[in-house]
């Protein structure tokens, strides 16, 4: 795949849950190595958008192709084998578990290469490494956000699904995971993230979108919807 090709694309997505639409013919485009934001209020149908992409919820309309393949139907699962991951909302990390056990989860499909994996997590977030033993309910909320994210990288995926990261958190450690975001794209990890944080969002990414209300209002590079008047105004207070 060429790094201008679409790792991800959606077109003319619509989702309903029973009566209620979710979303309405949304398309979205992911380019290999980019990190694309989807920016809104909490509602706007973000978590909506990634859910479906992951296969959890089934489309009314639209298409939905990864690496050139419709993944449409497809069950969460073989997505996961394929190259996705999504880090959810609130971190969802297992409480009980010890940090070794998380991060050997993401790796269930795959336990043979998974001591590379965990030297690759460790080196990406060395407070893991320290903490392997530690029961992840005991962990700060920062630590659990790098928990989940390590836990994405145990599964080899080509493209990671950010739901949220900033939700809870000090700013001091938002600024920390979204620089952790920045250096995992960069190593080539394509990357979709939901946030609320616009402004820190918009300030790391290469493009975004806007929802509002399950609709797509806008979209373009991060450099124009941070100089846009309009979007200034609604998320910005400017």
């Amino acid at each position: 795949m060429a790094q201008n090709d679409p790792i991800l694309k959606i077109k003319n997505l619509s989702v309903a849950y029973g009566q209620v639409k979710a979303l309405t013919d949304i398309s979205i485009e992911v380019l290999k190595g980019e990190i694309v934001v989807l920016v809104g209020a909490n509602g706007a149908g973000k978590t909506s958008i990634m859910e479906t992409v992951l296969g959890a919820n089934v489309p009314v309309s639209g298409t939905i192709e990864f690496k050139g393949k419709s993944i449409g139907g497809v069950p969460v699962d073989k997505n996961v084998r394929n190259g996705m991951y999504l880090v959810p909302e609130g971190r969802g990390v297992f409480s009980s578990m010890t940090v070794m056990d998380n991060l050997l989860l993401g790796a269930h499909h795959n336990l043979k290469n998974a001591d590379s994996k965990l030297e690759l997590v460790f080196d990406s977030f060395p407070v893991l490494g320290n903490r392997k033993s530690q029961v992840a309910g005991t962990l700060s909320g920062g630590e659990r956000q790098m928990l989940a994210i390590g836990r994405a990288l145990m599964s080899s995926p080509e493209m990671i699904l950010v739901d949220e990261p900033s939700i809870g958190l000090a700013p001091i450690i938002v600024n920390d995971i979204f620089e952790i975001l920045v250096n995992l794209n960069k190593e080539g990890y394509s990357i979709l993230l939901s946030e609320q944080n616009v402004y820190k969002a918009l300030k790391i990414a290469h493009r975004g979108y806007i929802l509002e209300t399950g609709k797509m209002t806008k979209h373009g590079t991060a450099d124009e919807l941070l100089n846009d008047p309009a979007v200034r105004e609604a998320y910005l207070g400017a």
